[in-house]
C-alpha cells in the first residue's frame, strides 16, 4: 500500500527558532512516508540542533550554507530547488519571513526560495507579540501574494513561558497540509458532507443500543476530500477518533441528531457521502432511570429510526443535486442488496463492503469494497487501508462530477 508521500522530493528548509526540535519528528516521519528529504539549515538553526541530527534522520546530506568546501562546480542553490516538488520552511522566523518578503537572498535558505519553482509551504513559528507585529503580517500576507502557502501557527504555552499565538504545529497538522500541497486538488471549490461513525440510541442513563463502526472509513474520507482541496463537513456519531485538521465536525450520539445535523447542513453541500452506520431502530422508549437487573425474561419494543439516506434521495429527484453517495454494509448477498439501495435511495453512487470478514469493514484498518453507479458500472477494490480506499472512492465522485 504505497504512501501518497512516496517517492517525493521534498526540499526541507530550517530556520533558527527553538522550535527546530519539533521539525525532527517531522523529517523521520516523511522518511518513513517514503519521500526523498534534503535538509537545509540556516546557521542559526543548526545552533539549537546538530545538522548530524538531520543528517541522520534523513539519511541524506544536510546543506548549511552557499559555499559548501566540497561543492565544486555545482550551483547548490539552483541544483537543489530545481529538483524538488515541494519546498517546506519550517519553522519560519520572523527573520526569515522577512527576507523571503522582501526577495533577499544573502544565505542558502533564501537564495533557493528565489529559485524554487515547486509548491512551498510556510510554517511561522515565533513569539506572539513577534507574530501579530503589524510588520510580520504584512510580510505574511506579501507572501501569500507571491503564492506562498502559509500554515497559521497555533496558539498555547510558547518557549519563552508566554501563552499566545506563534506555536509551530504538531505533525498530524502539518501531514494533512504536506499531503495536501502532493495530491490534485479537483475537489477544489466543492462542499462535501461525510458521515462517520455509528449512532447509539439510549435505553436508559447507563445502556444503549450500538454497533460497532468505528468511523475510520467515514473520517478517511474527510481527510482525503480535505486533502483535494474541498470544504468538508464531518458529521460525527460517537467514536474515539480525531478529527482531521481543517475540517468543520458536527458531534452527535443519536440517529435523529444525525438526520437533524445533516439536514442543516445539507443545502450547502455539492456532495454528500453517508458513511455511517446509522441504527434502524431505537428503543420506544428511554427509562429515566438505569434499569434494575431482575433475573426476569423481558422485551424491548422498538421503533424506526428516519431513514437519513432515503430522504435525500426524495429531494435529490426534485434539485438533481448534490451528488449522492451510500454505503451498504452488508454480510451476504452484497451486490443484489447494494444495487436495491442504489435504486431505492435514489443514490449516484453506492459502496459496498462485506462486514463479515476479520479485515474488512467494522473496527478493521483496512477494507474491500465495490463500487456501484446508477448506470450498472461495477468496480472491485482490492483490499486497501480505509485511506487508500476513501481516494479511491472520491475518484470515482470526481469522475461523476466531471
Amino acid at each position: 500500500m504505497r504512501s501518497l508521500l512516496a517517492g517525493k522530493k521534498i526540499l526541507f528548509a530550517i530556520s533558527g527558532s527553538i522550535a527546530v526540535y519539533k521539525t525532527a519528528a517531522w523529517v523521520r516521519e516523511l522518511v518513513l512516508a517514503e519521500a526523498e528529504v534534503t535538509v537545509v539549515m540556516t546557521e542559526a538553526a543548526s545552533r539549537f540542533v546538530s545538522s548530524l541530527t538531520f543528517a541522520a534522520l534523513s539519511g541524506r546530506r544536510v546543506y548549511t550554507g552557499m559555499f559548501e568546501h566540497d561543492a565544486g562546480e555545482a550551483m547548490t542553490h539552483i541544483s537543489l530547488a530545481s529538483e524538488c516538488d515541494l519546498f517546506i520552511i519550517a519553522p519560519a522566523t520572523a527573520q526569515t519571513i522577512a527576507k523571503l518578503a522582501n526577495g533577499l537572498a544573502d544565505d542558502l535558505l533564501s537564495t533557493l526560495a528565489l529559485a524554487n519553482r515547486a509548491k512551498l509551504l510556510v510554517f511561522p513559528a515565533m513569539n506572539s507579540a513577534m507574530y501579530c507585529h503589524a510588520a510580520t503580517r504584512a510580510n505574511l500576507a506579501r507572501l501569500q501574494e507571491y503564492g506562498y502557502t502559509v500554515i497559521a501557527p497555533e496558539e498555547g504555552k510558547l518557549a519563552c513561558g508566554e501563552e499566545g499565538v506563534g506555536r509551530l504545529p504538531d505533525w498530524e497538522t502539518a501531514r494533512e497540509e504536506i499531503a495536501a500541497a502532493c495530491s490534485v486538488q479537483d475537489l477544489q471549490g466543492q462542499t462535501v458532507l461525510v458521515t462517520a461513525g455509528p449512532t447509539w440510541e439510549a435505553l436508559d442513563p447507563a445502556r444503549h443500543l450500538g454497533n460497532r463502526s468505528s468511523g475510520k472509513m467515514g473520517y478517511s474520507l474527510a481527510r482525503s476530500a480535505r486533502r483535494r482541496g474541498a470544504d468538508v463537513i464531518l458529521v460525527s456519531g460517537p467514536c474515539s477518533l480525531t478529527p482531521p485538521p481543517g475540517v468543520e465536525t458536527v458531534h452527535v450520539t443519536s440517529a435523529r441528531q444525525m438526520h437533524d445535523a445533516v439536514l442543516a447542513h445539507y443545502d450547502r453541500a455539492d456532495i454528500v457521502v453517508m458513511a455511517a452506520a446509522v441504527a434502524d431502530y431505537r428503543p420506544k422508549k428511554t427509562m429515566a432511570e438505569k434499569v434494575k437487573k431482575s433475573g426476569r425474561a423481558t422485551t424491548l419494543e422498538l421503533v424506526a429510526n428516519p431513514d437519513i439516506l432515503k430522504k435525500l434521495g426524495s429531494r435529490k429527484k426534485q434539485a438533481k443535486r448534490p451528488l449522492l453517495v451510500g454505503f451498504a454494509a452488508e454480510s451476504s448477498d452484497h451486490l443484489a442488496e447494494g444495487e436495491r439501495k442504489l435504486l431505492q435511495k435514489n443514490l449516484d453512487l453506492i459502496v459496498i463492503n462485506d462486514i463479515a470478514g476479520s479485515d474488512t469493514g467494522f473496527e478493521a484498518d483496512t477494507n474491500q469494497v465495490s463500487i456501484l453507479d446508477k448506470e450498472g458500472g461495477l468496480e472491485k477494490l482490492p483490499l486497501l487501508s480505509k485511506d487508500e480506499c476513501g481516494t479511491r472512492i472520491l475518484d470515482r465522485v470526481v469522475a461523476l462530477l466531471q
